[in-house]
């Protein structure tokens, strides 16, 4: 197929009686000649040339295939791992309770065991108190010697269960980390601030304090006050 080429002047002038040429093509048939069917060749031809854009898609598909294939595993991955961790928490939430209700058992064992001891170690005392109580005893000094045997008894106990007496005393400076005052007196024998008088002993067990004494504080006047004794001189 050829196209017949148009001869232009150099030096072109509007010549409006040369009529104009037309281009021509020229055909050649020959190649078609022999093609009964141009539909079928065209299929063909199409069969036979690749598509460009068909390995991207199934490149891209595997691709998503794979990144699916992943993304399922990690989630049985994720979801074992929960589970896991929910039955570890169900475990510890049954360990923690069978703990809670051993220690319970175990204080409250250990609560009535002492108790027990500390009754074992009265119940001689009381045993004695009514030996005391059905004795005839001929005078009131020899009733007097039993009650202080039974006495010496009785602190010995307290003292095998860990109880002693707060060594508080008359004359000792009041501490209030030890006793609890009651009231005040006025003995001139004895210094400001003094205990006067042990009403009630206080007692400890073992290093804390059970019960404070209760005792009466002396308070010494002044000695210009004309109530202490003798008033101001003439």
């Amino acid at each position: 197929m050829t196209e017949t080429p148009v001869n232009k002047p150099l030096n072109p002038t509007v010549d409006e009686d040369r009529p104009e040429v037309e281009p021509t093509l020229d055909l050649d048939l020959a190649e078609f000649e022999a093609v009964e069917d141009l539909q079928a060749l065209a299929d063909e031809v199409a069969q036979s040339t690749p598509d460009p854009a068909a390995p991207a898609e199934a490149l891209s598909q595997e691709e998503m295939e794979a990144s699916l294939f992943k993304a399922r595993a990690r989630i049985a991955e994720l979801e074992k791992q929960e589970a896991e961790q929910k039955d570890k928490h169900h475990r510890l939430l049954a360990d923690f309770a069978n703990h809670r209700n051993r220690v319970g058992r175990e204080t409250q064992l250990a609560v009535t065991l002492a108790e027990k001891k500390l009754l074992l170690e009265l119940l001689p005392v009381v045993d004695s108190f009514e030996r005391c109580l059905a004795a005839n005893y001929s005078n009131v000094e020899d009733f007097h010697n039993g009650i202080g045997l039974i006495h010496k008894q009785l602190l010995e106990s307290l003292r095998k269960a860990g109880v002693t007496e707060v060594d508080v005393k008359v004359g000792d400076p009041f501490d209030a980390h030890l006793a609890e005052a009651l009231t005040t007196t006025s003995q001139p024998g004895l210094p400001d601030g003094a205990v006067a008088t042990v009403y009630e002993r206080g007692y400890s067990l073992r290093d804390m304090l059970l019960r404070p004494a209760r005792v009466i504080v002396n308070h010494a006047p002044p000695a210009d006050d004309p109530q202490a004794g003798g008033g101001l001189p003439n």
